[in-house]
């Protein structure tokens, strides 16, 4: 998670084509429910760094010198500036809006420190403090609670030595028991109880439960003896929660199993209905999939019907009817999305009706799908950083490819489209520009084309 070397997006900033998906858009990201509050025109003020004497301010260092700056533009995190006074653009500078050195107007006087104007143009006005009042008057500033809902945003409601349960990454079909070691900016490292290894996931993925889910649903787990005997146990009474157990209220969950029991559902997936599916382990791709179990509380094991199928059970993945992931049979020859067909078919004459005619099965129908498309704002060629989640070390630089309805297809920059991810807009593994700067993650870039 070394943050040095990581890809710089400021030779890419100024270029005239180049769109960001706004902060707004990502409602898991620091900072989206006060963005609205930002806007160009509005003054702040930052560090100058056209003065006689640049000092190395190292982190957590305060700068000596700053001055009034004017938010021109705004690409994700990233604010471009023009110091007050400047008549060209030659010291324009771009800066992460999120950054400790950006203030409201005001924060110098409150702290006794003096605006001092750039040395390139500080012989232009006599009275500078009048030139300031001049262009303060009536402007907009940064809300002087900004800093603080930001640093409220980055908190982690997660805290390490927790355990929770999360997908075996070896066997898609279980999970296992895993415990948070390491938290970058609500990315949690999971290990695994048994053994050095596991994986990085965002505290709002949809592959992590807390501690007892699977005994509740009805899901494979593998856990150490006493954590199995504790959660049998908890089947005839309430689970007894110990000290370092992720509890329910941690999780971003579709319900709460209050709510489902109340619900009164009849209508649901049945075990062996045909639906289309991103495929778990391959996210370029959406394919053929068949209901193999239905579980509790709208959980259900499904497997994509493009592999050999496995004896065994372990190819099994559980998606929840709610799930953003799942589709009714069409939805790709709808969308104009080329479906992956079913082991043993040719994509150039699948059809749904013989498939279905083939293999004696029924479709889903369209009412048990949960396809609400919220306004989330993103459009095809916008920038952003995503976790590549076949390597969820890796957080890389990458754009929109396609939008369909809530889906989005991104698109590793530099990289070919087999690497394509297929990931609802709500997704907490995209994240806006700037957001590896902010807290600290590296973002890797392009790979490096060899000449």
């Amino acid at each position: 998670m070394d943050p040095t070397h990581s890809y710089d997006w400021l030779p890419r900033l100024s270029k005239e084509n180049f769109n960001a998906a706004p902060v707004t858009c990502f409602p898991h990201a620091p900072g989206c429910e006060v963005w609205d509050n930002l806007g160009v025109g509005m003054k702040v003020e930052v560090e100058n760094t056209d003065c006689d004497s640049i000092e190395v301010i190292q982190p957590g260092q305060t700068p000596t010198s700053f001055w009034v700056a004017t938010i021109l533009e705004i690409k994700g995190y990233k604010a471009l500036m023009s110091y007050e006074g400047f008549d060209t653009d030659s010291h324009d500078f771009w800066v992460n809006l999120c950054n400790a050195e950006v203030h409201s107007v005001g924060w110098c006087a409150t702290r006794g420190k003096p605006l001092i104007p750039p040395r390139t143009i500080e012989h232009k006005y006599k009275d500078w403090k009048d030139f300031l009042v001049g262009r303060l008057s009536g402007a907009r500033t940064l809300p002087s609670n900004f800093y603080n809902k930001i640093n409220d945003s980055l908190q982690s409601r997660f805290r390490l030595g927790l355990n929770l349960e999360c997908v075996d990454k070896d066997r898609i079909s279980q999970v296992r028991l895993a415990t948070v070691t390491k938290i970058v900016g609500k990315r949690l490292f999971l290990r695994y109880f048994d053994s050095d290894d596991g994986f990085w996931c965002h505290e709002d993925s949809p592959i992590i439960h807390p501690v007892g889910w699977a005994t509740t649903v009805g899901h494979n787990l593998a856990a150490p003896q006493d954590y199995l005997e504790r959660m049998l146990a908890g089947r005839e009474a309430m689970i007894e929660v110990h000290e370092d157990d992720a509890t329910i209220e941690l999780f971003k969950m579709n319900f709460t199993f209050d709510e489902y029991y109340s619900d009164g559902k009849t209508n649901s997936f049945v075990e062996g209905m045909k639906l289309e599916a991103v495929d778990p382990l391959n996210l370029s791709s959406i394919c053929p999939a068949t209901v193999m179990a239905v579980l509790k509380f709208g959980y259900m094991m499904i497997r994509i019907d493009s592999y050999q199928p496995d004896a065994s059970g372990s190819d099994w993945f559980c998606y929840h009817e709610k799930s953003p992931c799942i589709f009714p049979a069409g939805f790709c020859s709808v969308n104009n999305i080329s479906v992956t067909p079913p082991n043993g078919y040719d994509s150039r004459t699948f059809t749904w009706e013989g498939y279905l005619r083939d293999t004696g099965a029924v479709a889903a129908g369209q009412h048990l799908f949960h396809r609400i498309i919220p306004d989330h704002g993103f459009e095809v060629g916008m920038s952003l950083e995503c976790a590549d989640l076949m390597d969820p070390r890796l957080v890389c630089v990458a754009t929109v490819a396609r939008v369909v309805g809530r889906l989005l297809k991104v698109h590793f920059d530099g990289w070919t489209d087999e690497y394509d991810q297929w990931l609802d807009c709500e997704s907490a593994d995209i994240y806006p520009v700037g957001w590896c700067v902010l807290v600290n993650h590296k973002l890797e870039g392009p790979p490096r084309v060899a000449h």
